[in-house]
């Protein structure tokens, strides 16, 4: 469509799917060097990010109203100066020119970091949301919509539909150990909301205060804290969370026995004991955020800790990690004594999850699809943290810890201001970084603790996952980061 021109200047026209905005002067020569120009910096500037696809020459000639040969010399140009990629049958898109702004004095150019502007994000406890089984997941869908009755559509139970708890107390039986029962498991819409009951459940049992890990994720404290519910730190060191800081009013302890997040390290067998029999002694409970135990790739998988006394320990686990955060779906083992607590702390919070999630989760496990996919899944993120340890390796010729499982693994750093430095550098050329102290991950903060990188090398999608490596290579190699002398254990 035309849009009325003022005072010689057609205004900038907007093309569907694209924000994009061209200023054409009418009353100088060369029309189509203004619109290259213009089409220039918008990709320069980052206002055109790389991979999108700009509208057909046709439509924007006549968007325009220039000739279309005009345009189609304007696009031949921007792709062989590199700014355009043009593609048979995929029409022409943004290139990745690596984010370069020009300087305001002339010549030359710098990266410029901007929130919007990142090519690379290595966020620690994300899987790669493009490698979702989207094709399973709709044929689950249909089988359930397919097979449901009327009334299986209906508010459902508090505690999660029936099929889901069967399936899940096998699941859970059978790849990680734990004593389950259907009667025993709850429904949650993900961890951070059966954190939430949990914390609200215990508290109404009289629970003052608890016992998190440190270093260790700061949105569990909050939880704990929005309850009223005080947290002690519990020390991390080479084999896990150390009892020795249990104080004798704590009620209850947060652990991630698997995998400590983000420490990478697990809970000896040791310790194990020590906090089941601390447990029982002291009538408290064990929260065991299972988070990434599905993925374990040096030895035998570690069982989870509830095994040991299904009385005293609450097993959590979810889809967050193995699926997708955005379904919102996770599950506790609890044991006999929390049971009524939790359900009616559930029904307070008056937050259930979709009874055609449920069902359709139940169907992909039940139909072996939940399992397939955590297998391709835990091959895919093996490759990925070689490639990341060679990497580093190569250019630092520091060796990464806590790779045996996860999702993360972590670069030892010499202090907190080598941190900070690294992930300015990192958010200078677009790749995303988090650190142990940046990232709040201390329990109370303590600049002479240890530092490191936290990697997440899951998150990246596979388009993106070698841009990443290529520019975290950069960042360190620019920084100088070389092996020194032993470090004290990260998560110490």
């Amino acid at each position: 469509m035309r849009h009325p021109s003022v005072g010689g200047v057609d205004p900038p026209p907007f093309v569907a799917g694209v924000d994009l905005h061209i200023d054409v002067d009418r009353r100088t020569a060369g029309t189509g060097r203004s619109v290259e120009e213009a089409l220039r910096e918008a990709v320069r500037s980052g206002r055109l990010a790389p991979g999108t696809r700009l509208p057909g020459s046709r439509a924007l000639a006549a968007d325009l109203g220039l000739a279309r040969g005009t345009v189609v010399g304007v696009y031949g140009q921007l792709v062989a100066e590199g700014w355009l990629i043009a593609e048979p049958g995929s029409g022409t898109r943004v290139a990745d020119v690596g984010g370069v702004e020009p300087s305001r004095a002339g010549g030359g150019g710098r990266r410029v970091p901007t929130e919007s502007r990142v090519w690379a994000d290595l966020r620690p406890g994300r899987p790669d949301l493009a490698s979702f089984p989207r094709t399973a997941w709709a044929s689950a869908v249909r089988r359930v919509l397919a097979g449901v009755e009327a009334g299986g559509l209906d508010y459902g139970d508090v505690e999660g539909t029936a099929s889901l708890r069967a399936n899940l107390a096998a699941y859970v039986a059978r790849t990680r150990g734990v004593r389950a029962t259907p009667d025993a498991v709850v429904v949650t819409a993900g961890f951070t909301h059966a954190l939430a009951v949990l914390a609200r459940a215990l508290r109404g049992l009289g629970v003052r205060r608890a016992a998190t890990e440190d270093p260790g994720l700061a949105r569990h404290r909050e939880l704990f804290a929005a309850a009223g519910v005080d947290c002690v730190p519990l020390r991390v060191d080479e084999f896990g969370a150390d009892p020795a800081g249990l104080t004798p009013d704590t009620g209850v302890v947060l652990l991630t026995p698997a995998h400590q997040h983000p420490a990478g390290v697990v809970l000896s067998p040791a310790r194990r004991g020590e906090f089941a029999a601390w447990a029982r002694r002291a009538g408290g409970f064990v929260i065991e955020d299972d988070y990434d135990g599905e993925f374990r790739y040096d030895g035998r998988p570690v069982g989870a800790l509830q095994a040991r006394d299904p009385e005293r320990v609450v097993f959590a686990g979810s889809t967050s990690k193995t699926l997708a955060p955005g379904l919102r779906l996770g599950w506790l083992v609890v044991p006999p004594a929390l049971r009524e607590p939790v359900t009616a702390a559930l029904r307070e919070s008056g937050t259930g999850v979709s009874v055609i999630e449920q069902l359709t989760l139940a169907e992909l496990i039940a139909h072996g699809d939940y399992d397939r996919h955590v297998r391709r899944a835990r091959l895919a993120y093996r490759r990925r943290r070689g490639e990341l340890a060679d990497r580093v390796t190569a250019v630092t010729g520091i060796s990464l810890v806590g790779v045996a499982a996860g999702l993360h693994a972590l670069l030892p750093l010499p202090s907190a201001e080598h941190e900070r430095r690294l992930i300015a550098a990192g958010q200078y050329v677009g790749l995303r970084l988090h650190g142990l102290h940046v990232s709040g991950y201390r329990h109370p903060p303590d600049e002479s603790a240890p530092a490191a990188l936290v990697l997440g090398y899951a998150t990246p999608s596979p388009h993106t996952w070698r841009r990443a490596l290529d520019l975290l290579g950069e960042v360190l190699d620019a920084e100088g980061l070389r092996a020194g002398p032993t470090r004290r254990r990260p998560g110490g």
